[in-house]
């Protein structure tokens, strides 16, 4: 299983969208769930790609504590089957 934290989600958005954006992170724009969307996409495409199955998880609420330890109070956002052979 792999854990990715994304630590830059709000400059990513802030380059991406301009100053506007910046102004809007955490009042209009969730700067996590943006990126976490578009990563999942990535993803999405780069498992196909390998031939990899997964499920792919956004979710909000879960802290690193330092390197042994995951706080998990856990909301999904968004979650995603990725397959590879389309079933319908």
């Amino acid at each position: 299983m792999l854990v990715i934290e994304v630590t830059n989600a709000r400059e990513v958005v802030s380059q991406r969208m301009g100053k506007l954006g910046g102004r809007l992170i955490g009042k209009v724009v969730d700067a996590e769930a943006q990126v976490e969307k578009a990563l999942i996409q990535e993803l999405e495409t780069a498992f196909r790609e390998f031939g990899i199955e997964a499920k792919i998880y956004s979710l909000d609420g879960p802290v690193m504590l330092g390197r042994s330890h995951l706080e998990i109070p856990v909301h999904v956002r968004e979650e995603r089957q990725v397959r590879l052979r389309n079933d319908g």
